[in-house]
């Protein structure tokens, strides 16, 4: 699900409130947790913007420092060729580009291996995941590389070892070589926290709606009394995103207008110059990342499941996952 959760076709509480439906709060309880730290990822990064900043800074200069070194750009080809030589690795590697997904122990085991076996920058490893995965999620992809890494959770790195590889995979896979005797990553400045910025609030009259790739679900946006008179979008793909993950973007956002021109009983198109036509221009909320970078000024209001796990994501999981009976009461998923 977690490609059409990243898009946002369904959003939290729909998951949720169906994963308990189907086995109860007690069964459910996991999965709920799962979901949840989506939401904690951004609301992390969206009241620490500097990290997305500073990792897109340093996947350039990595991009950059391959064309003078020669050692780094082929360590860098044959890792995302699968050509290092590690079993599973190279296996995951080809997985990753053919299939855009990998499963959640392979995205850990293969990042660990890139940044502490075959020693490359962990912004290049981020690139090459957001490059390709259906569900690239920029908060998740981020702080995940960034917690393998040991900068997350500073100086707890996570380690890719040969014998709980060899487990979980029933064998499939038995790499050698590993480097299990791994120090954390550190950095020189640690990316401030800002405060939360308010959200605005939906005009009464007619509006010119905007959608974009973080949010494609019009139809549950809390408008109050304004009318949805047009829609138009704005779709901005991950940097370098590969044809498959730009055919997902285009296929979600046209099935998302598709929903928002039924839904309001308006026209619908791409947001070209003046397509708001004198109107207020509104938008769901962009969290940190590609959409967030190219969207126009417009009026930007926020879901209440953001308004209530964002304010409670700025330090550790904890802090989030605590609030989670509240977070259930307030959306009415209690018991």
């Amino acid at each position: 699900m977690s490609p059409y959760l990243r898009r946002r076709l369904i959003t939290e509480a729909e998951v949720i409130a169906a994963a308990i439906d189907a086995h109860g709060h007690r069964m459910a309880e996991r999965f709920v947790e799962e979901v949840v730290w989506r939401s904690y990822f951004k609301g992390h990064l969206e009241t620490r913007p500097a990290i997305w900043t500073d990792y897109k800074r340093q996947a350039f200069n990595a991009h950059e420092a391959m064309v003078g070194n020669a050692g780094l750009r082929r360590a860098y080809v044959e890792a995302v060729e699968g050509r290092t030589g590690i079993d599973g690795f190279d296996d995951w590697a080809h997985d990753l580009v053919e299939q855009g997904w990998l499963h959640n122990h392979a995205r850990m085991w293969f990042a660990s291996i890139w940044i502490f076996t075959l020693r490359l920058p962990w912004a290049l490893g981020a690139d090459f995941f957001m490059s390709h995965l259906l569900d690239g999620d920029p908060a998740s992809n981020t702080l995940s590389w960034r917690w393998v890494a040991g900068l997350h959770t500073r100086g707890k790195a996570y380690v890719a070892r040969a014998e709980n590889i060899a487990r979980y995979t029933e064998g499939r896979f038995r790499p050698a070589g590993l480097n299990e005797n791994v120090q954390a990553l550190t950095e020189q400045e640690v990316a401030p926290l800002i405060e939360l910025a308010p959200a605005d609030t939906a005009p009464a009259g007619e509006i010119a709606l905007l959608l974009h790739l973080d949010d494609l679900n019009p139809e549950s946006l809390v408008l109050g009394s304004a009318r949805v008179a047009k829609v138009a979008a704005v779709t901005a793909h991950a940097e370098g995103a590969s044809e498959q993950v730009r055919a997902a973007d285009q296929e979600a956002m046209l099935d998302a207008l598709a929903r928002a021109g039924a839904h309001f009983g308006c026209k619908t198109g791409a947001a070209e110059p003046g397509w708001e036509e004198g109107l207020p221009a509104l938008t769901a909320w962009a969290p940190v990342g590609p959409s967030a970078d190219v969207l126009p000024p417009c009026i930007r209001v926020r879901r209440d499941w953001d308004e209530l796990t964002w304010p409670k994501s700025t330090r550790g999981y904890f802090q989030l996952r605590s609030a989670i009976p509240d977070l259930l009461k307030a959306t009415t998923l209690s018991e």
